[in-house]
């Protein structure tokens, strides 16, 4: 027996408008032990507390290292463009860079003709989905990508 299968892991969540609260046992708990190697206790909090259709990027490494931007949008656009929805301020990054794309959900990213490439676990990308844990490179920018935890269980159970 999996030493998690007893640990129960409260979410609230809000489908429809109407409060409740989901209980998820054993995959979620064994999901968020993994998590917490590098994530801060408010992270894994703002992480679980994600709702379905959205997802996290945290910045681990580079300028406003801690950073947090969320995906909640169809298209979130990264760039040292000030017009960005993401605004990385270095100059590794295009003013045109790369764009997260939501595709119900799950998430990609999609390289926009920059300079200095978009990578994925260190491999230079055009297009890639994403994969809970992660790491995309933006010119200086590491960062780590967390979809909703609601959306990783379910998906698990597919």
């Amino acid at each position: 027996m999996n030493e998690n299968d007893d640990h129960t892991t409260s979410i609230p969540v809000t489908p429809s408008g109407a409060d409740t609260t989901m209980s998820l046992t054993g995959e979620f708990a064994a999901q968020l032990a993994a998590l917490e190697g590098g994530v801060t206790a408010e992270e894994l909090e703002s992480i679980a507390a994600l709702p379905s259709g959205s997802a996290l990027l945290i910045v681990r490494r580079g300028p406003n290292s801690g950073a947090r931007f969320l995906l909640d949008t169809t298209v979130t656009t990264v760039g040292r463009h000030p017009n960005a929805d993401i605004f990385l301020d270095d100059v590794t990054v295009s003013r045109r860079h790369a764009e997260f794309t939501r595709h119900g959900h799950t998430f990609s990213v999609r390289d926009r003709g920059s300079l200095n490439g978009t990578y994925v676990a260190g491999v230079r990308v055009d297009e890639a989905l994403l994969e809970d844990g992660a790491e995309v490179q933006i010119g200086k920018f590491r960062l780590t990508f967390y979809p909703s935890r609601i959306d990783v269980v379910t998906a698990a159970g597919e």
